[in-house]
C-alpha cells in the first residue's frame, strides 16, 4: 500500500496530522507493507526568503486579520498540538520561505532519510525557533542526518530538486488539492486535513480490504454452524 502525504513544512497543522496518522500507523496490523512518501507543497510559494517580522504580523497580513483574532488561532492550534506531544511556541516562529527546505527533503529521501528530514523540519520550525531558510542551519541539519556537507551545500549552490518540489506541487493541482496536509492512498482514496486518528485508521482499513480481498478456495460450502445451529 502507498500512501503519499502533501504538507508543507511551515504549516502547523501538518504537523499534528503527521502525528495523528502515526499513531494509526502504528497500531495498522499491515504496516509493514505501507509505504509512506512525502510531498511537496507550499501554502505560500511568495513569502521572501526571509520575512522581516513574525509570525504574528505575517499571518494577520496576510489574512486580512486582526492580530487579536490571529492570536487566538495560534491558542487554538498549540492546544491541539499538545494533545499530540508537541510544543508549539508560535512567538519563536521564524517566517521564511519553505522551498529549500523542500529540496533537503528530497535530497534526505535520496539517502533513505525522508521522514527524519520531515520530522526534523516541522519540529525545529514549531518547536525550537530555527530558521528553515537559513544555509547554516539546512547545512548543519543534513549532516546530523548523516547527508555529506557537500551535498547540501550544492542546493545552495544549483537547482538541484527544485524540479521535484514543483512537479509535486504541479501533481498536487491536478488532483486537486487545495490544502495541506492532504493524505492519498493508493491514488484511490484522499484524506483532507489533520483528521482524527480513528479516521485514519478506518481509511487504512478498509483500503487494505480492497486491495487484498478474501479470496474463497472451496467450491461448495462445508459442514458448519450458524446463527440457527449446526449443519447434521
Amino acid at each position: 500500500m502507498k500512501i503519499e502525504i502533501w504538507s508543507d513544512v511551515a504549516c502547523p497543522w501538518c504537523f499534528i496530522g503527521k502525528r495523528r496518522f502515526e499513531a494509526a500507523l502504528a497500531a495498522f496490523p499491515h504496516r509493514d507493507s505501507v509505504e509512506v512518501t512525502w510531498r511537496s507543497y507550499q501554502l505560500d510559494p511568495t513569502l521572501p526568503e526571509h520575512y522581516e517580522g513574525t509570525e504574528l504580523e505575517y499571518l494577520s497580513s496576510r489574512k486580512g486579520l486582526p492580530m487579536q483574532q490571529v492570536a487566538q488561532m495560534f491558542d487554538h492550534v498549540a492546544q491541539q498540538a499538545r494533545v499530540e506531544g508537541l510544543e508549539y511556541r508560535f512567538d519563536a516562529v521564524v517566517v521564511a520561505n519553505s522551498f529549500t527546505a523542500h529540496r533537503l527533503i528530497h535530497l534526505a529521501a535520496a539517502h533513505g532519510k525522508q521522514d527524519e528530514a520531515k520530522e526534523r523540519l516541522l519540529s525545529d520550525h514549531f518547536e525550537r525557533g530555527k530558521d528553515i531558510g537559513s544555509r547554516e542551519y539546512l547545512t548543519s541539519l543534513g549532516e546530523e542526518l548523516g547527508i555529506d556537507r557537500g551535498e547540501v551545500e550544492e542546493l545552495f549552490t544549483s537547482d538541484k530538486y527544485s524540479g521535484s518540489v514543483r512537479s509535486d506541487v504541479e501533481e498536487a493541482r491536478s488532483l486537486g488539492i487545495s490544502g495541506v496536509p492532504f493524505f492519498v492512498i493508493d491514488r484511490k482514496y484522499g484524506l483532507s486535513g489533520a483528521q482524527p486518528a480513528e479516521t485514519f485508521t478506518a481509511a487504512l482499513n478498509q483500503a487494505w480490504q480492497e486491495s487484498n480481498p478474501l479470496v474463497l478456495v472451496n467450491s461448495t460450502d462445508g459442514d458448519a454452524c450458524g446463527p440457527d445451529g449446526c449443519q447434521v
